[in-house]
């Protein structure tokens, strides 16, 4: 049986399929067993069988796996149907898949540009609209866009910025547009999670990745899974047309923290505030 969440009622998504793409390894894997945990049907999606069958034995009942490419027109619509043959419904899709490497933005070849979008705006593009066109019920469904933080700007990851940008872009516009359908779209922008995927950039990046997180630390995949949850859940409705921020404060701050000259031994002073006068008697 699958491990119950460590935060959520086991029956929370009782009764309810969900679709991850990139469910294989990773923030997927994690997303997948967590939305196992709260009580849901999970069908993972990947290009690798045997990485999938392996994610499936350790993830344990209720999983199963779909091979296929959301680049891929043909192989997008079969993931959905595949996941509507096999448990009848489909309610909550988690885009989840995506890529990119590390280049300096005048490095990028029209190649590697164009890859990264075809992956990470198209394969999500085309995944939404295969589920909303083949796979969620009358009653609608719920669409997670897994993108990136920070929005202000990534060195060495302007194509993906691009590219995660966009996706937001598309979320809002579709979630409008697709509302009286009863279907929901929802960003869910992520900052720097200790992964084994971050672990292949360079040393010198990930010794220093933590820094410039304001929380002082990477963020986990566990906690990762919870958003998922949360808004797989009835209350990520509410999120409709909106951006998640998962990234510790990155979003709201550039640089090592803190800052040389503001720490002392490495920690930010405090700034001393007068006590505060007693209540009146009486």
């Amino acid at each position: 049986m699958p491990c119950a969440s460590a935060i959520f009622a086991p029956d929370l998504l009782a009764g309810r399929v969900v679709l991850v793409t990139g469910g294989g390894t990773n923030l997927g894997r994690e997303a997948a067993r967590e939305l196992l945990g709260a009580g849901a049907l999970v069908v993972i999606a990947g290009r690798r069988a045997e990485v999938l069958e392996e994610a499936c034995a350790d993830l344990g009942a209720g999983a199963s796996a779909v091979v296929g490419d959301i680049r891929e027109p043909a192989d997008r619509e079969r993931i959905v149907r595949t996941a509507l043959e096999r448990h009848g419904r489909l309610d909550v899709l988690v885009n989840n898949a995506g890529g990119q490497y590390f280049v300096p933005a005048e490095s990028i070849s029209e190649k590697g540009w164009n890859a990264v979008q075809r992956l990470n705006v198209g394969g999500t593009l085309g995944m939404m609209e295969a589920a909303a066109e083949h796979g969620f019920g009358p009653e609608g469904g719920a669409i997670v866009n897994v993108t990136v933080s920070p929005h202000s700007g990534m060195p060495a990851m302007a194509h993906t910025g691009t590219a995660r940008a966009a996706v937001e872009a598309l979320g809002r516009e579709l979630a409008a547009e697709w509302a009286a359908c009863g279907i929901a779209v929802t960003s869910l922008a992520i900052g720097r999670f200790d992964t084994a995927s971050l672990r292949k950039y360079p040393a010198v990046l990930t010794r220093s990745i933590a820094r410039t997180v304001p929380l002082q630390r990477l963020g986990t995949m566990q906690e990762f899974g919870w958003a998922v949850v949360m808004l797989a859940s009835p209350l990520g409705r509410a999120f409709s047309g909106g951006t998640l921020t998962l990234d510790g404060g990155v979003d709201n701050w550039h640089g090592p923290w803190p800052t040389g000259d503001q720490a002392e031994d490495g920690v930010v002073p405090i700034e001393a505030r007068p006590a505060a006068a007693p209540p009146p008697s009486g």
